[in-house]
């Protein structure tokens, strides 16, 4: 018998492999009521994949398996069986079962002064804590993914803002009043039965729900600062650059940063929830779920076809209907129209389009206040819950969804293959950058100020920069931001802006560090996209090219985008109807693969149509190596025994009885190898 307290013994299989089997049996039947989730829990591979991500969280490089020692493996041990023994607490500042490498605080010969700063102020997560987290993510992630609606985007693997956009774009074209609803109240806590209610719907599993439980109902502890303490003003001192450890993660970037600094609204709410930490928004996605279904039969509900609508016209409101080539389009029509609504969710942000009268909509807000009061206690009112048509302009993920009236040429094959071109009149669902927006953004990163000419201001942050670093730390930004426009149909005049603020800015920046008074100068000597040097050492005769070729400067990169003919075209790909990410759409062709049911029609249909199936094939390649083998060792007993001359003239004349055979054989070879490569 293996020894459970040997951590070496209680590793057989790859965490990635028990993680992968999850998935594939929650996907296999994801209505099943899941009850034996400690059995997992208790898989010692979980808890080591668990410790490599923290650690790689933490101290910036991945670790692998063999470069664990031992006395971590033994002490992860001892946290797994804390946990399944219910002797683990939530939130515990000074003993530890595990400890960061990092992580050298002698706890023991700690000053009572430094004990009581440690057990009540603010400090991040224990180490110990976070690997639990991630433990229990993986565990309940593949439950859930198989069960949450399609029309949910946030804090899921594989979909993200730009997937909204192009789900908006493909799905609510035709849609002429919208509801905007702003529900991240519900992301800021929920009381913890309504959550371990929602938790409990689909997982039944007494040990993990008690561990959530804990972790919700175990009080945070956070320092407060009196309002009456007052701090005193320090001078600033002259702080040297501080060398970071081996094994301390880089900060992150300028360019980065200023990214994350143009988060929109809906997704600026990341969910913290006691003790919960990467679960928080997993659980929010658990509770919303149920708003999702509601909705879902709210859309079957509402769905009233019309034979004389030029869109949705069937039974079956799924079903793919219009130009699927051109889906933004929508011809006009008279003033019978099919009465439909559409729901999407971004985190606690819902939008929702009504086809049909402005009746329909305030019916649904009000269904949807009372809802929400019910289910979440959450009280709305018609301010939270506007209603706006389609020509005021919608404004989601910083994108304005409006619509515009255009006079296409529409043209179709007739009967008798003739082609027929028609001037055809419909509106048209445009999704653009909100450039409103963007000005805000940027002067919250203090790149510009003013609205209505918005002037550049020098990016002091990269004063102590050479001029190659800053332009690369630039370009770096305006290649996030063209991507972040990738689906806007304004995506070259907003990209276009965006370079003329931060080459302003740039150009403020060089003037002010190397005396050049004025960004004219600077675009004079560094030219337009600041590619060549603005300062030469005194005395310095060869050209900055030759420097250049000899390695003794560094290269400067010139600004991109400073012309709107240099920015990439708007991705106008279609968005395909039941749209999948590709990790489950790979698993969901596994597991069509996986059925015998599904294997046997394969075969039988190939047996119908006269083909050969890849496995006869290579059983037929293995019976014609066996054959030639055999025609050889027949060869060698003939030219090796007695009167060979004898035994070699009759195997060559039956060999020659064989040849046409062989030849007939190898031609059917031929037509089955054709065959199987159309296949």
């Amino acid at each position: 018998m293996p020894d459970p307290n040997d951590p070496a013994t209680l590793m057989k299989e790859d965490g990635v492999a028990v993680c992968s089997q999850m998935w594939i049996e929650n996907f296999r039947e994801p209505e099943k009521t899941v009850t034996n989730l400690t059995n997992y829990l208790r898989r010692f591979e979980l808890w080591v994949l668990a410790y490599q991500k923290v650690c790689a969280d933490e101290t910036g490089a991945y670790m692998p398996r063999s470069a664990i020692t031992r006395s971590a493996l033994e002490d992860l041990l001892g946290l797994r069986n804390a946990v399944l023994d219910d002797r683990f607490k939530w939130g515990s500042r000074l003993q530890f079962f595990i400890r960061s490498p990092k992580d050298k605080t002698d706890y023991d010969s700690l000053s009572k002064r430094k004990i009581r700063a440690i057990l009540t102020t603010t400090q991040p997560a224990a180490f110990q804590d976070r690997i639990v987290q991630e433990v229990l993510f993986m565990i309940l992630e593949p439950v859930y993914e198989a069960r949450f609606s399609q029309r949910s985007f946030a804090f899921r693997p594989g979909r993200n803002a730009h997937t909204v956009l192009r789900a908006i774009r493909r799905s609510f074209a035709g849609y002429l009043w919208y509801i905007k609803g702003d529900l991240s109240a519900m992301l800021d806590g929920m009381k913890v039965g309504m959550v371990i209610s929602s938790l409990m719907r689909d997982v039944r599993d007494k040990k993990v729900i008690d561990l959530i439980k804990a972790a919700l109902t175990t009080p945070v502890i956070t320092s407060k600062v009196d309002d009456g303490e007052k701090k005193k003003k320090k001078k600033r001192k002259y702080q040297k650059k501080r060398v970071l450890a081996e094994d301390e993660p880089k900060p992150d970037p300028y360019w980065l940063e200023s990214f994350f600094g143009f988060a929109p609204e809906e997704a600026e709410i990341l969910p913290s929830w006691g003790h919960c930490g990467i679960l928080s928004p997993l659980l929010a996605n658990i509770c919303l779920d149920e708003l999702d279904r509601w909705m879902e039969d709210k859309i079957k509900e509402f769905y009233r076809p019309s034979k004389n609508d030029v869109i949705w016209n069937s039974s079956d409101g799924d079903a793919e209907q219009g130009n699927t080539s051109w889906p933004e389009f929508v011809p006009t029509s008279g003033p019978d129209k099919t009465r439909k609504i559409d729901y999407i969710r971004y985190g606690g942000h819902v939008l929702i389009g009504v086809r049909g009268p402005r009746a329909d909509a305030a019916t649904l807000r009000k269904q949807l206040i009372e809802f929400c009061d019910q289910k979440y206690m959450l009280k709305l009112d018609n301010e939270s819950l506007p209603i706006e048509h389609i020509t005021k302009g919608i404004m989601f993920l910083d994108h304005v969804l409006c619509r515009r009236v255009v006079y296409p040429t529409l043209r179709y094959t007739a009967t008798g293959g003739k082609i027929i071109s028609e001037k055809g009149v419909g509106t048209l669902l445009s999704v653009t950058a909100s450039l409103k927006q963007c000005i805000k953004q940027f002067r919250k990163l203090s790149f510009l100020k003013g609205d209505r000419d918005p002037d550049p201001q020098p990016c002091f942050r990269m004063f102590h920069a050479t001029q190659a670093h800053t332009n690369s730390q630039m370009n770096k930004f305006l290649s996030v931001m063209v991507e972040w426009y990738r689906y806007a149909d304004n995506r070259k005049k907003i990209v276009n802006f965006c370079s003329y603020i931060i080459r302003g800015s740039l150009a403020k920046l060089y003037a002010a560090k190397y005396k050049l008074r004025s960004r004219a100068k600077v675009y004079k000597i560094g030219s337009r996209n600041l590619s060549r040097p603005l300062k030469e050492k005194k005395g310095q005769s060869p050209e900055y090219h030759n420097l250049l070729r000899m390695g003794l400067v560094e290269s400067i990169d010139g600004l991109q985008y400073t012309r709107m003919s240099l920015v990439p075209e708007t991705d106008y790909t279609p968005f395909p109807v039941g749209w999948r990410p590709d990790h489950e759409k790979a698993l969901l062709e596994y597991l069509r693969l996986d059925d015998p049911k599904k294997l046997e029609e394969q075969q039988s249909c190939l047996k119908d149509q006269g083909l050969i199936s890849p496995q006869d094939y290579v059983s037929m390649l293995v019976w014609n190596y066996k054959r030639n083998a055999v025609a050889v060792d027949r060869l060698s007993s003939v030219l090796t025994g007695e009167n060979s001359i004898k035994r070699g003239a009759e195997f060559l004349s039956t060999s020659n009885d064989e040849n046409s055979y062989q030849k007939n054989a190898n031609e059917e070879d031929n037509e089955e190898r054709i065959s199987v490569a159309r296949m």
